[in-house]
């Protein structure tokens, strides 16, 4: 198992939402005469161009960047897999709507869909989570639909619906066993997706706007100044690193048990 991986999870997790409890910080008190200090025993990781403590911002940006990874993860996953499996399922006029709106997902790059999106609206977490969610869901579907059509060609599966067993029925007992590897490994790419979305938003100055914050814009603010303060930058940009380098280690993983799970049967 990509231990190391999940413990990294466990620490930015912890660090983001109970660090505030460890460390009596203010991610919004302005310190005067500490603007741009470098990492001492005083500022940890520094202060920004406001004399902002860039560890107290850390701690809250990273809840607002974890439950929009999260939270639009969770919605495009569980899409994809109610549209695809559908589709698999009861093909026929299901299934062609399904292609037609997945095409018409797919016709527009997805990070320049999401630009359209979001500069119609006022930004904040909610907002993209739906946003990301909405744009995001496609592969996953896809993926689903494929292996539902594997498993709508089955002879048990025939026999089912001859013997006018339930749907609902069906499709929880004998469908969702066999995709929930799918939805799980498609959910862990996920939100690493929806955390650089987020943050590449942010950078732009199209996601989360003042006075909230997220990793992305903790950044954004941080370009300006990189050559004499680079530690402004340096700190969110490493944990959106851990966070989606460590969830791409626990993909590959699951993806390696579901394929062995699949030659084993």
């Amino acid at each position: 198992m990509p231990l190391f991986s999940i413990f990294i999870l466990l620490f930015v997790f912890t660090f983001s939402f109970f660090g505030t409890s460890i460390f009596d910080l203010d991610a919004y008190t302005l310190h005067r005469n500490s603007i741009l200090v470098a990492p001492s025993t005083e500022f940890f990781l520094g202060t920004d161009r406001l004399g902002r403590d860039i560890l107290a911002r850390l701690m809250e940006g990273g809840k607002v960047s974890l439950i929009i990874g999260v939270g639009s993860a969770f919605i495009a996953s569980l899409t994809g897999l109610l549209l695809g499996s559908l589709a698999g399922y009861f093909r026929g006029k299901s299934d062609k709507v399904f292609i037609v709106l997945v095409d018409l997902f797919l016709t527009f790059p997805t990070f320049f869909l999401l630009l359209a999106l979001v500069s119609y609206v006022n930004a904040s977490a909610w907002v993209l989570i739906l946003i990301i969610s909405i744009t995001g869901w496609m592969t996953t579907a896809r993926l689903i639909r494929a292996e539902s059509f594997k498993i709508t060609s089955q002879p048990y599966i025939k026999i089912l619906d001859i013997a006018k067993i339930s749907r609902l029925k069906i499709l929880f007992k004998y469908y969702a066993p066999i995709l929930a590897p799918i939805y799980f490994v498609s959910f862990t790419f996920g939100v690493g997706g929806a955390i650089l979305a987020e943050s590449a938003l942010s950078f732009l100055g199209l996601g989360i706007v003042a006075p909230q914050m997220s990793w992305g814009s903790i950044l954004s603010g941080g370009k300006d100044v990189v050559e004499i303060a680079w530690w402004v930058s340096f700190f969110p940009g490493l944990l959106i690193f851990l966070v989606t380098f460590s969830l791409i280690n626990i993909s590959n993983y699951l993806q390696q048990l579901t394929n062995k799970k699949q030659i084993q049967n």
